[in-house]
């Protein structure tokens, strides 16, 4: 039985970025080693780490001034690094789901943090609007997708101080202007490849402004120095977001895969929305393109393991929802094709068909 993958991550690859993340394993363009196995200070490696940063700047369109760093410790890590390397004075955050809210209070072991707004007065369902950025700042910080509640930042904010994100789960997504920004960071286990990488990219020109000593592996400047080898990168993670950013580019880049999401969010949505045991939990304008939430309608509440169960026989996988929401989370990241959102839209209707014809 055919597997459809929609877990939250780590979450699916394309298959052909696994089957050569394969070959690679066992010999690395016949060179008789691993890739797992050569040293990241070799010319075999560095080609890997030059492409994969030279990928990454072609298909985010990323300017002049800024560096790609490929680090450890995951987008967790970022959560202090950000403030030990920008927060002089104070901060300030938006608030739109868990990771947001741990890396404030991240940030608050740096100094005063300022929520400029926050959506957990309905459990994060929606993307607060009409905020104000507080120009004092040292800079903003924003989660573009909130993977736990199923909300998306979809758009570039014009911040007068620096604007951080959190892209882990819907980098490459769509277009960005990464000018507007000056530090985009995130974990590559959603969209771009394995756990154990974290991707950063930054504007040197922010860096070197606070007052305090920086530990040498939390500073940006050792890694920008050092093109990411400072120590030892996580290698064979680096090569497989190499391939997927190979995939992209040949399937016609970030245009064509904001194309491909649109078409696979819309039929999800729709299908959600004229169902008379399903209904979801985000508010339509700040729904998510990457991860779709829905549960069972208040009456239906009794069938939520057995559509579980259901949909688990059908060779749906990772569907059961984050225990802050309940219900079900179908993540639907780059790599998903449209043929698993039919099937779960098919399953979720032969489950329908069966409960209310019983």
């Amino acid at each position: 039985m055919k597997k459809h993958n929609f877990s939250a991550g780590p979450s699916i690859l394309p298959k052909e970025v696994i089957e050569n993340t394969s070959k690679a394993v066992m010999d690395l363009n016949g060179i008789g080693l691993s890739v797992m196995e050569i040293s990241h200070r070799g010319k075999d490696f560095q080609a890997i780490m030059d492409e994969a940063v030279e990928l990454f700047r072609e298909l985010l369109g990323i300017p002049e001034g800024y560096h790609v760093l490929f680090l450890g410790g995951g987008a967790s890590m970022q959560f202090c690094m950000v403030p030990f390397n920008l927060l002089e004075k104070k901060a300030a955050y938006l608030e739109t789901g868990s990771w947001a809210k741990k890396a404030v209070k991240e940030a608050k072991n740096f100094g005063e943090v300022e929520v400029t707004a926050s959506s957990g007065d309905k459990n994060y369902n929606y993307i607060p609007k009409d905020f104000r950025i507080p120009s004092d700042a040292d800079y903003f910080h924003i989660t573009t997708n909130n993977t736990i509640f199923g909300t998306q930042i979809k758009e570039d904010y014009d911040s007068p101080v620096p604007l951080v994100a959190d892209m882990s789960s819907d980098i490459f997504s769509r277009p960005v202007d990464v000018s507007k920004y000056g530090i985009i960071y995130g974990g590559a286990q959603k969209n771009l490849g394995p756990a154990g990488v974290t991707f950063v990219i930054v504007r040197e020109d922010i860096l070197g402004k606070v007052s305090r000593t920086i530990p040498t592996m939390l500073n940006y400047k050792t890694h920008i120095d050092n093109g990411s080898m400072f120590n030892t990168p996580p290698c064979l993670p680096v090569f497989t977001v190499k391939e997927t950013l190979k995939w992209l580019k040949n399937l016609g880049g970030v245009e064509k895969i904001q194309e491909m999401n649109e078409e696979k969010a819309r039929l999800l949505y729709d299908a959600i929305e004229s169902s008379k045991i399903f209904t979801g939990t985000a508010e339509k304008e700040s729904r998510s393109m990457m991860n779709v939430c829905f549960v069972m309608k208040k009456e239906y509440e009794d069938l939520n393991d057995e559509f579980l169960k259901f949909a688990q026989q059908k060779g749906m996988v990772g569907i059961k929802g984050h225990r802050s929401v309940g219900g079900f989370r179908a993540s639907i990241y780059n790599a998903l094709p449209l043929e698993s959102v039919r099937a779960l839209i098919a399953t979720m209707n032969e489950f329908e068909d069966c409960m209310l014809n019983k």
